[in-house]
């Protein structure tokens, strides 16, 4: 019975893009996920805070093989941000450290500030975070007292689009590049009005082509599983590449490509990442264009 357990588990293979519910981590609804679907292996795509909601995608079986590309995807977020006081962690769930009055501050000043933090910033990763420093992730260090110093870091804001501004909470819509803090980026902005400022309530609201229109909560996934439709909650594996372009190879290419040889292969793109397909149009990997143009395999599925 064990072994085709195992087996049953082996055959759970895709995306699920997940609503997470503020309150639990992202390891804890990953694994929660993993339970419900009885799936073998399975990673989510780019941690969320306990403070955080939002768009998780959670890939299953195969499809972990390629969760690598959605971690380096651009991302975008709801942000509330709650102006004129600082904490310990950045967000609502540390402790007050500093007050300040908010008398002085117009919005005219809150959206000329804002204009600094459109394109590539500098960012401090903050300590509360999962980043490792020999060998210790941060925050185990901050939960020590201990505060170490931590090397700046360029990110890219594409989009920081002013919503509201009332009763010190200030809404934004943010979109940015892979490694954007925006617990880092609310108490900058807080520095830069001269008041402080940390995160209230964070959404993530897409992740590369998902939204989080399309997420499903754990509550709904429960129902789908009592009646036998949670596999329909999957997306294919290739629906986290759909945005490049896609190559279909014939067999021997194909032969090739999965013995790590770059093939040559006509109406291929010059440059980038690509799909690619057998001769029966089926998806099993990725690869990327070379300068000589030839398509090198970087990720493939079977």
């Amino acid at each position: 019975m064990g072994r085709r357990r195992s087996s049953d588990n082996n055959n759970i293979h895709g995306i699920l893009l997940l609503d997470k519910r503020v309150g639990i981590s992202s390891n804890g609804a990953l694994q929660e996920v993993k339970r419900l679907f009885g799936a073998g292996k399975a990673g989510h795509t780019g941690s969320l805070d306990p403070l955080a909601s939002g768009l998780l995608p959670i890939c299953m079986g195969k499809a972990t093989k390629i969760s690598s590309f959605l971690l380096d995807t651009d991302k975008q977020y709801r942000v509330s941000i709650r102006l004129g006081i600082k904490t310990t962690t950045g967000d609502a769930e540390g402790e007050v450290i500093e007050k300040n009055s908010l008398e002085t501050l117009c919005l005219a000043d809150i959206k000329s500030v804002l204009l600094r933090f459109v394109g590539r910033v500098s960012q401090i990763p903050p300590m509360y975070s999962a980043l490792k420093q020999d060998g210790v992730r941060l925050y185990e260090l901050a939960r020590k007292g201990i505060n170490v110093k931590r090397q700046p870091r360029d990110v890219f804001i594409h989009k920081l689009e002013y919503r509201h501004y009332g009763d010190g909470l200030l809404d934004l819509d943010v979109g940015c590049s892979k490694g954007t803090y925006i617990r880092s980026l609310a108490e900058d902005i807080g520095d830069a009005l001269g008041c402080g400022a940390h995160v209230e309530t964070l959404i993530r609201t897409r992740v590369g082509g998902f939204d989080v229109s399309e997420a499903w909560s754990i509550a709904e996934l429960r129902t789908k599983k009592e009646t036998g439709d949670a596999l329909c909650c999957l997306l294919p594996t290739e629906n986290a590449v759909l945005s490049w372009p896609a190559l279909t190879l014939a067999e021997d290419m194909v032969y090739y490509l999965k013995q790590g040889q770059p093939v040559r292969t006509p109406n291929a793109p010059s440059k980038g990442r690509v799909r690619l397909r057998n001769a029966q149009n089926v998806f099993f990997g990725v690869g990327e264009m070379l300068e000589d143009g030839r398509v090198a395999p970087r990720r493939l599925l079977h």
